[in-house]
């Protein structure tokens, strides 16, 4: 068969090969194991027989490699991508070959996996998605893109959710539109203001990566089990913070905000230097990214204490902190401008530029410093662009411009 005899076979898998059926009068016990269902890390071994079956299971293991290579190089932007989503959902030894031929965002530059959300972008050009805000229903959307594209059928990354509170406000961070619930297998974590609403804390609903597991017995079996009660609530792990300066004075000019990532160490910047990675998803969600819906995984997979890890620092490393940079007033246009290199057309003040805040001690070089690790502004009614690299991820960079969205009348 051609190569695109086999692509054109994994784009069918969406409708509707490796579906689930129950026996009749049974609705306990499968009938069939389905094909497109990506098993959680830590579910119970099927049988042998249930994983190796159908006609692409038994591949032998250098064409099945060379296959998803291709695959993987062929389809390398949105919705085509899904592809490779589909490989991976065909058995445990596609799987297993697809993590190890999908590199990191870092790597590659490309989103494909619900993990990729949760890993660094990029060192040279950065990712470009966008946010869509919907004021009624206090929602924000994250799509994969340059701009939005016609009969919005952009790739969608993440989507918020502001829930004001008479102390705070909250903004709950999902891999789907239509659930924002803290026990949901699809929450991603949230970011919460203080009353002033000039400083946020972003959490994380895994922990970093250099955290070290608890042995409460008591922790493991509530986390370890195969289904999580919808009344627990999920985990947090503090990883950021934003602040905003006050502006009591009521001066002229531009939000002044200051972002501290204890997660990630200043050392991440300099020459050589690396940022923490995860490898895993903490909820194993991936049918998130396949195709087609898959069963609910309702796990949890998490084994760490919450209250030890509330504010989690590499150990031994000084934490990264960014600072909007300057502005400078142009005096024909009357306004504080930055060069947005045409991702930004609307004034506004929310828009902001974040470098790296560092002493001349980090040894980190000028063009480093110079260099813009997130960008946000306005191109039109409700619409931003979010331009992040490294050492930032998807979710930490969604979770600091979604903190601009909120009311800071002492900021402004």
């Amino acid at each position: 068969m051609s190569f695109k005899g086999i692509v054109r076979e994994l784009r069918e898998m969406k409708d509707g090969i490796g579906s689930m059926s129950k026996r009749v009068g049974d609705r306990k016990h499968w009938h069939s194991r389905t094909m497109s269902h990506i098993a959680p890390d830590l579910a119970p071994n099927p049988p042998s027989d249930l994983i190796q079956q159908g006609q692409w299971a038994n591949l032998p293991p250098e064409l099945l490699l060379d296959i998803i290579q291709r695959v993987e190089e062929s389809e390398t932007t949105w919705p085509a991508r899904a592809v490779v989503v589909s490989c991976a959902s065909v058995c445990k030894s596609w799987r297993a070959i697809v993590r190890e031929i999908v590199k990191t965002p870092e790597q590659c530059g490309r989103l494909t996996f619900p993990v990729s959300l949760k890993q660094p972008g990029p060192r040279q050009s950065p990712i470009q998605c966008f946010i869509r805000r919907d004021r009624e229903t206090s929602t924000f959307y994250l799509h994969y893109g340059l701009v939005p594209s016609e009969g919005e059928k952009d790739k969608l990354l993440l989507a918020a959710k502001r829930i004001r509170r008479a102390t705070s406000t909250e903004f709950i961070i999902s891999l789907v539109a239509d659930d924002f619930s803290r026990a949901s297998s699809t929450y991603v974590g949230k970011l919460r203001s203080n009353f002033l609403g000039t400083k946020f804390t972003v959490y994380d609903s895994q922990p970093p990566c250099d955290a070290v597991p608890q042995t409460n017995s008591r922790s493991s079996r509530r986390f370890h089990s195969k289904q999580v009660s919808p009344r627990v609530p999920a985990c947090n792990y503090s990883v950021g913070t934003v602040c905003y300066e006050l502006n009591i004075l009521r001066t002229r000019g531009p939000r002044r905000m200051h972002c501290a990532m204890p997660s990630i160490p200043v050392s991440s910047i300099q020459e050589g230097g690396t940022a923490p990675t995860p490898t895993l998803f903490s909820q194993a969600y991936d049918e998130h990214f396949a195709p087609s819906p898959c069963s609910t995984v309702k796990e949890l997979v998490t084994g760490y204490s919450s209250t030890n890890l509330s504010e989690p620092h590499v150990q031994g490393a000084e934490p990264l902190v960014l600072k909007n940079k300057s502005p400078r007033w142009h005096e024909q246009l009357q306004c504080w401008c930055l060069n947005f290199r045409g991702r930004v057309t609307v004034a506004s003040v929310k828009n902001f530029q974040l470098v790296a805040a560092v002493d001349p001690s980090h040894n980190v070089s000028a063009e480093e410093q110079e260099r813009v690790i997130l960008q946000f502004g306005k191109i039109g009614k409700d619409i931003f662009t979010v331009d992040y690299r490294y050492p930032l991820s998807c979710f930490q960079a969604f979770a600091i411009c979604l903190s601009s969205f909120d009311t800071k009348p002492a900021c402004e």
